[in-house]
C-alpha cells in the first residue's frame, strides 16, 4: 500500500507541474498577443537573403520587434515588402532609414533602424499606405558587393604596374643605381677632408662677408643722408618753379626786353638824324597859295 500511494504522489506532483508549465506558456503566449505593437514596412531593393517571419528587428542596436511578414512589391519586381512589428513609442523619424545587416560573418541577419534625428517630423502613414514605410539602405555588405567590381579592377590595375615595376630591365636598373650610390658614398668618404676643408673656407668666406657689410653699413647711411639732401633741393626748386617767382621772373625779363628795344630804336635814330632831335622836323610841305 505504501509504495502504490508514493506512486499516486509522484505522478500527480508530476500532473501539477505539466498543468502549471502549460499554464504559464498560455499565460506568456496571451501577454504577448494582447500587446500592442507598432507596424511599419520597408521596401528593400534586391535580394533580401537571411530575411524571414521572426526575424529580429533593432532600433539602434535594441531589440524592439520581428519581421512578421515578407512578400514581393507588385509594382516593382525587384523590390520586396517586409512588415516588421515593433514596440510602441518609438517615434521613428521620416529621416530613419532601414537596412539588412549581419551580425558577424557567420552571424544572423537582422533588421536595423537608425533612430534619424530630432527635428525630423514623427514617421507616419501617407495616403494610399497600410502602414508607415522606413526608407531603405544598403547594408555594408551590399556596399562591399557593389564595389567589389571597381575594388578587384584597380586591384588588377596595381597588380601589373607592380610587374612592370619588379621587371628584369628595372631590377638591373635598380641595381645598377645602387651599385653607383655605392660608389659615389665611397668617393665621398676618402674625400672626406677636402670636404671639411671646403666647409671651413665657406665659413671664412662668410665671416669676411660679415665684416665687408658691417664696413658698407656707414657708407650707406651716408649715401642715404646724401641723396635725402638732394630730395630736399629738388622739392625747394620745385616749389620755387611752381611759384608766383617763376612768373615774376618773366615778366622783369619781358620788361628788359621791351626797354633794350626801345634803347636800339633811339641809338638807330640818332645816328640818321641827329639834328632832328634838337631842332626838331623842319622840313614843311606844299603850299600852293604860297607866293614864288
Amino acid at each position: 500500500m505504501e509504495t502504490k500511494a508514493n506512486y499516486v504522489a509522484v505522478g500527480a506532483f508530476v500532473l501539477a507541474c505539466v498543468i502549471g508549465l502549460v499554464i504559464t506558456i498560455m499565460w506568456l503566449a496571451g501577454a504577448q498577443y494582447s500587446q500592442e505593437w507598432a507596424y511599419y514596412q520597408t521596401y528593400f531593393k534586391g535580394p533580401v537573403t537571411g530575411l524571414g517571419k521572426g526575424t529580429v528587428t533593432r532600433y539602434n542596436g535594441i531589440d524592439v520587434g520581428r519581421v512578421t511578414e515578407l512578400k514581393f512589391n507588385p509594382n516593382d519586381p525587384q523590390s520586396v515588402i517586409v512588415t516588421m512589428q515593433v514596440q510602441p513609442n518609438l517615434n521613428i523619424r521620416e529621416d530613419s532609414q532601414a537596412s539588412i545587416e549581419s551580425q558577424g560573418l557567420t552571424g544572423g541577419t537582422y533588421v536595423e533602424i537608425s533612430g534619424g534625428t530630432a527635428k525630423s517630423p514623427v514617421l507616419t502613414a501617407k495616403e494610399g499606405q497600410d502602414y508607415p514605410v522606413i526608407r531603405a539602405k544598403q547594408s555594408t555588405l551590399q556596399q562591399l558587393e557593389q564595389s567589389a567590381p571597381e575594388v578587384v579592377a584597380k586591384l588588377n590595375v596595381a597588380v601589373t604596374r607592380l610587374n612592370d615595376v619588379l621587371s628584369d630591365q628595372n631590377r638591373k636598373s635598380l641595381t645598377n643605381v645602387l651599385s653607383n650610390l655605392d660608389q659615389t658614398t665611397s668617393a665621398i668618404a676618402k674625400r672626406s677632408a677636402d670636404i671639411d676643408a671646403t666647409i671651413k673656407n665657406a665659413n671664412t668666406a662668410t665671416a669676411n662677408l660679415r665684416d665687408a657689410s658691417a664696413t658698407l653699413k656707414p657708407t650707406l647711411d651716408h649715401v642715404d643722408v646724401t641723396v635725402s639732401k638732394f630730395n630736399k633741393v629738388a622739392d625747394d626748386a620745385d616749389a620755387f618753379l611752381k611759384g608766383d617767382a617763376l612768373s615774376q621772373l618773366s615778366s622783369l625779363v619781358n620788361e628788359m626786353r621791351r626797354l633794350v628795344t626801345s634803347l636800339t630804336r633811339f641809338s638807330d635814330q640818332l645816328n640818321r638824324e641827329p639834328t632832328k632831335l634838337l631842332f626838331g622836323d623842319r622840313r614843311k610841305g606844299y603850299d600852293p597859295n604860297e607866293k614864288k
